[in-house]
């Protein structure tokens, strides 16, 4: 199966790096067109390729949802953080809600397409050395993606789980997103597995280890005060981590 993954991998990494360099200025020119609209156009698409470009691995993603998650209000997805391969799948089954992603700064140079989509998207770029602009930078997301009618996407463990057991979540950045959005839903999400296409290390990648996302109850912001909030959001999650 390694020897496998070594040929499969090698398709995989050309394929993925293909498509950032072909969508990187098809963003550019739905941007530029279209305007914020059409580059979200553009970008919902090219993860669509990405998320099925994982089929090279034979990893198919899948989403569980018995929820169904509110309209018209501010969405805070929640969730684990298990690797690189998270993203494109929440950007794109979610894509009605317009997620944007607090990220670390250092993600916004030197990577074609994705780097683009985040200094250009909305997203929150934090510098974790300078706690400072990382609260600044968090409070004018978090009244961004009120004004816009966006999304927010935040993983509170911080940075991504190699083993897929869950770190403690850290409660400042949602609780200055659930601040500036009270009327809005913290919406709950698990990932399982999608650490295990890592599991050999970088390269080879691993195979055949299905990706699960599964939505749970949203949770109206307002209704309980956020410590009981981010005790229940993180219960919820870390329960559901297989």
């Amino acid at each position: 199966m390694k020897i496998l993954s070594y040929f499969l991998s090698s398709i995989f990494t050309l394929v993925f790096f293909l498509l950032l360099l072909i969508f990187h200025p098809i963003q550019w020119l739905g941007l530029k067109l279209g305007g914020s609209n059409g580059h979200q156009s553009v970008v919902n698409i090219m993860n669509w390729f990405l998320v099925k470009s994982l089929l090279i691995l034979g990893v198919p993603v899948k989403v569980n949802n018995n929820y169904k998650i509110p309209e018209g209000k501010t969405i805070i997805f929640v969730s684990n953080h298990q690797s690189m391969f998270d993203i494109s799948p929440i950007i794109w089954y979610f894509r009605k809600h317009i997620p944007k992603f607090v990220s670390k700064k250092e993600l916004s140079k030197g990577i074609p397409s994705i780097s683009f989509n985040l200094r250009n998207g909305g997203a929150a770029l934090i510098d974790r050395k300078d706690p400072k602009q990382a609260i600044t930078e968090l409070i004018n997301f978090a009244k961004n993606i009120n004004k816009n009618n966006w999304s927010a996407t935040i993983f509170p463990e911080g940075t991504r789980s190699k083993t897929g057991k869950p770190k403690k979540f850290a409660p400042n950045g949602l609780n200055i997103l659930t601040k500036y959005n009270k009327e809005g839903y913290v919406v709950p999400l698990t990932i399982n597995n999608s650490w295990k296409v890592f599991k050999y290390g970088k390269f080879p990648l691993g195979l055949g280890s299905p990706i699960t996302i599964t939505v749970h109850e949203p949770i109206k912001i307002d209704a309980m005060p956020f410590k009981e909030l981010l005790v229940k959001t993180e219960s919820v999650i870390t329960a559901h981590i297989k």
